[in-house]
């Protein structure tokens, strides 16, 4: 029986290190598809900025692909229905593709999809992209797994592909104003040829300095790798990343230049974050509601009735009085970056400051990122929240920030030019009272004993097993939290 492989590209927008792909070269036909879906474009999340870096994306991708001799079709619709309508006019026996750890909308369509496979007697073949394992048991053993997967050699562009002789046209990515969005803001250069150019020029030379810059959001702009967008949309795969990297690293390492020596040194750091990037993609690849419901149940009421749209309107508009989150958030506002340290503060002023529940602050800033990746997102936005049961609270001062990232005001009067006149808010809320209000009340929930069992089983099941905390019953807290329950690692995970 011959075999017709349906190739459906999503978040892994290249063809090198592309294990679907080249299952696919050993089919006796194949077809590529993406797929620009209503239930992404219209999700509360999405914005035009994605989109237009995925058409982009998916531009570069199609050249790339007819190189091989395969065309992308293209094609806007629900699925599996688009599958449907290809069937009808292809004997499709196998669909290929990556697995995805997405959004709520992603999951229900993967159910979708994998019952018409089901009905229609479709193989349905998925591999893994990242360090996320699939119907994961236990986390022991986690991280070894990962490295596994990240040594393991790169898929090669698959040679010899077969296109299917079908009388399918090959579609076109729609406008931004057909699927009903406005104009995206500037976006940087798409595709896997843009993506090696940044991996080279950072570890080439913008990591030189990479610990000491990523914290400033005057350094951390050229200093951070900048390949967030890049991994969140698959046009270099973290496999790719990490054997770049570590290739760099023993270079370096290996000379007798002492600058050189630190350089290597400075690369390590960034070389860690890679493995807290699936960390974190791993919790909600395990516990798909965080997106909606806290970590910890013990912490639901917390703060949903008391939401505030008014502190809300001005966070999100960079008016709150606060020149260090206004300038913070008008820059993200503007270029859809901004480094992880500021990121944090923002979720932290939005939470303790201002006691916003965090599913609101985490769309508006879901559609501010680029590199929006939903299982950092939203393990993010509720360990910066308070709301995981394990983690130290960790309350971001405004004035303290800027004092150490931008001691000179350069930052804040670049966004915030009103900065020091008449025209500037005063603070929107008295810093002291606010954050000891919102820490005595959360402090008062975990000394309650279903706080203290739900973090043994949110430690259990989530928890890294290099944090140093006890994996077992003697985890439950008596009190206050530590100070510090995570690597210091786990707070840079976006640079």
């Amino acid at each position: 029986m011959s075999t017709l492989a349906l190739v459906w590209f999503k978040r892994d927008l290249r063809v090198q290190d592309h294990a679907a792909l080249q299952a696919a070269a050993r089919c006796d036909a194949a077809l590529a598809l993406y797929v620009a879906e209503p239930e992404w474009t219209g999700s509360p999340e999405c914005d035009a900025q994605h989109v237009q870096f995925a058409a982009d994306s998916v531009a570069t991708l199609r050249t790339d692909l007819a190189a091989l001799g395969l065309t992308l079709l293209v094609r806007v619709g629900d699925l599996p229905q688009v599958f449907a309508d290809i069937y009808r006019t292809v004997p499709l026996t196998h669909l290929f593709s990556h697995e995805e750890t997405g959004p709520g909308w992603s999951y229900s369509r993967d159910k979708r999809v994998a019952q018409w496979c089901r009905s229609q007697g479709v193989i349905w073949q998925e591999w893994p992209q990242s360090g996320v394992v699939r119907h994961l048991r236990n986390r022991a053993g986690w991280s070894a797994r990962w490295q596994a997967r990240m040594d393991a050699p790169i898929a090669d562009i698959p040679q010899g592909l077969r296109a299917a002789a079908v009388p399918l046209m090959a579609g076109d990515f729609p406008a931004l104003r057909t699927l009903g969005l406005p104009q995206s803001r500037p976006t940087p250069v798409a595709g896997t040829q843009a993506a090696v150019a940044t991996l080279h020029s950072f570890l080439r030379y913008r990591g030189a300095r990479y610990r000491s810059d990523l914290s400033s959001p005057l350094s951390a702009q050229a200093s951070c790798s900048r390949l967030s967008a890049h991994l969140a949309f698959g046009t270099l795969s973290m496999r790719q990343v990490h054997q770049a990297t570590e290739a760099r690293i023993r270079e370096l390492q290996a000379s007798d230049n002492p600058q050189e020596r630190s350089f290597g040194w400075h690369l390590r750091g960034f070389s860690g974050r890679l493995r807290w990037h699936c960390h974190f993609m791993q919790k909600l690849e395990d516990q798909p509601d965080i997106e909606f419901h806290h970590f910890a149940r013990a912490y639901d009421g917390l703060r949903e009735g008391e939401f505030n749209a008014a502190h809300f309107e001005a966070w999100r508009a960079g008016r709150t009085g606060f020149p260090m989150v206004d300038a913070c958030m008008r820059c993200l506002n503007a270029t859809g970056w901004i480094n992880f340290r500021m990121r944090a503060m923002l979720v932290s002023f939005a939470a303790y400051h201002l006691w916003l529940h965090w599913r609101e602050p985490g769309l508006h800033l879901a559609r501010q990122f680029l590199d929006f990746e939903p299982g950092i997102h939203w393990s993010q936005m509720q360990m910066q929240s308070g709301t995981t049961g394990i983690n130290a609270l960790r309350v971001y001062s405004p004035a303290k920030q800027q004092a150490d990232q931008d001691p000179q005001g350069v930052f804040v009067s670049r966004w915030v030019p009103e900065w020091g006149t008449p025209a500037y808010p005063p603070p929107i809320v008295d810093e002291r009272s606010a954050v000891k209000q919102a820490k005595d009340r959360i402090y008062a929930i975990r000394q309650s004993q279903q706080a203290r069992d739900e973090a043994d089983a949110v430690q259990q099941r989530h928890g890294s097993r290099k944090s140093g905390l006890p994996q077992s019953k003697s985890f439950s807290r008596r009190g206050k939290p530590a100070e510090q329950t995570t690597p210091p690692l786990q707070r840079e995970l976006f640079e």
